[in-house]
């Protein structure tokens, strides 16, 4: 091959790189998943220790549209516990949304002492608590100071930090009590108390931040 080709062909294998670089395209690589996704302001965030805190929502927060649904923010909220247990969940309409609850507990629903003396299961979203014979708090403190929380995670990152998290540990988890709406018509609403129980009563949670402690 004479010198005469090898320079051509040099020529245009440098202008093929130019014309296909970010540079000329003025592109970037597509964005992350998480990076297209809504905005999630955090709300007012919970002293350390105190019960978990529920505020107004602002005026400025507006609804988060997702590709499963659009979340309409009912409250903001702010957490400090110990994760009680953990279930992850890949069926069900709930599950293009929430991939996991964890069952947390607070104030002395977070104490050992406590939680030796109850048997703690979850399924099918729902949290349960067992004692064999008499319980280490009085009924209604343990349903006050403990929930199932739906987790709908903000981004892949806060997924991937949700993802880690195991039964005992302690986190702090700041977002949006929300109901869920998608097109046809299916909805998800959280509860917005404490003190309720049964059928509804499990918090449903758009996490913007979460931290293990």
């Amino acid at each position: 091959m004479s010198l005469r080709t090898l320079l051509i062909l040099g020529l245009l294998a440098g202008l093929a790189g130019w014309w296909f670089s970010d540079v000329r395209r003025g592109a970037r690589a597509p964005a992350a998943a998480a990076d297209l996704r809504p905005d999630c302001p955090l709300p007012a965030r919970v002293a350390a220790g105190e019960e978990p805190l529920q505020t107004d929502v602002p005026d400025g927060v507006r609804p988060f549209a997702l590709q499963a649904a659009t979340l309409t923010p009912l409250a903001g909220f702010s957490v400090e516990a110990r994760v009680l247990s953990r279930e992850d969940y890949r069926s069900g309409r709930e599950s293009d949304l929430s991939p996991l609850d964890l069952a947390l507990g607070w104030r002395r629903m977070s104490e050992d002492a406590v939680l030796d003396g109850l048997s703690i299961s979850q399924g099918s979203r729902w949290y349960h608590y067992r004692w064999s014979d008499q319980p280490p708090l009085a009924p209604s403190e343990i349903a006050r100071s403990s929930a199932n929380m739906h987790m709908i995670p903000g981004n892949d990152a806060i997924a991937r930090t949700l993802a880690d998290i195991r039964k005992d540990d302690r986190v702090r988890i700041d977002g949006w009590l929300v109901e869920a709406q998608a097109p046809d018509g299916w909805r998800w609403r959280s509860s917005t108390s404490r003190t309720d129980n049964g059928g509804g009563a499990c918090e449903v949670v758009y996490v913007c931040a979460v931290t293990r402690l």
